[in-house]
């Protein structure tokens, strides 16, 4: 595959977000990752904590010119934000592929906006729950892992893109450990594009947050820590506390703990918690929240 053309697609993306927006403390103000241009009018896409609440975005091409972006879209379930360039890129955009027909051992190469390129291969594609509330079907897994991941552009050997690098993880296997990147399908956008562009979401109401961070251990969900304001924390919900049950059903890990409460009413809904806390049982009713009703906003122009 001859990745040196397809290149030109893929530029670093920078972005600020003021000191007191909601995801400051836990992403931090400057953030820098990678984009892919997917259409030629200069519109990016790269992965979402890069932009959520910034105030100002910066895109710059391999050859170093930088231009102006808005932050268009963030979507938490995909994960995918989209940037719009307000002066012309003049770059090509580079062509969708089909990531449900990628498969174990294929070769692809993840690309950043600095002209760095892995040439690595698919090592599996499964479920991935993260701990802020977030979960995949079908996340696609690569190696050897690429050292500047967020939003860095996955490349079939087709030269279509394939995903959208998320994060660097750990897979032990056969008692060896390796690095590995996360990377979300491409297949999640098409669905939800349209309504990006024209609504900045996606026409659907917003599930549940709790604003709990968790981890699976053994198959128990245990909480890792709450978000500073949050329903959780406003409910009671502690660090080491393990959640058993939602609404009188018990969970089975953290994928089974997230398609539960999601299923437990719109946001706003109160959910009922059963927590195992110093060896004893008690009910917490946390009264979920939409997430992005929290995050900053650009003032209006």
């Amino acid at each position: 595959m001859n990745i040196e053309p397809l290149l030109r697609s893929i530029v670093a993306v920078r972005a600020t977000v003021p000191e007191d927006a909601f995801t400051a403390n836990t992403l931090g103000t400057r953030r820098e990752g990678s984009g892919v241009v997917i259409r030629g009018d200069g519109l990016v896409l790269t992965i979402g904590y890069l932009i959520t609440e910034a105030e100002e975005v910066w895109l710059a091409d391999q050859d170093g010119r930088v231009v102006p972006a808005h932050a268009l879209a963030y979507d938490q379930e995909s994960g995918f934000g989209l940037v719009q360039a307000l002066a012309p890129l003049g770059l090509p955009a580079i062509s969708l592929g089909d990531a449900s027909r990628a498969k174990i051992g294929d070769p692809v190469v993840l690309a950043d906006g600095v002209g760095r390129s892995v040439r690595a291969r698919i090592v599996t594609k499964q479920e991935f729950a993260g701990y802020w509330e977030y979960l995949l079907d079908e996340a696609i897994f690569t190696a050897p892992a690429h050292p500047s991941w967020g939003g860095a552009g996955l490349i079939g050997a087709d030269g279509r893109l394939l995903g959208i690098g998320s994060l660097r993880l750990q897979m032990s296997r056969n008692g060896e450990v390796a690095d590995i990147n996360m990377v979300v399908p491409i297949d999640l956008l098409p669905p939800i594009l349209d309504d990006l562009l024209t609504r900045g979401q996606v026409a659907r109401p917003p599930r549940p947050w709790l604003g709990a961070f968790s981890a699976e251990s053994d198959g128990k969900v245990v909480v890792m820590s709450v978000a500073e304001g949050g329903p959780a924390a406003q409910a009671g919900l502690r660090q080491g506390d393990v959640i058993s049950d939602v609404r009188d059903t018990a969970v089975d890990g953290l994928a089974d703990f997230y398609r539960k409460l999601w299923k437990s009413g719109p946001a706003g809904a109160e959910i009922p918690l059963r927590v195992l806390r110093d060896g004893r049982e008690t009910w917490l009713r946390v009264k979920s929240a939409d997430r992005n009703s929290l995050l900053w906003k650009p003032p209006l122009q």
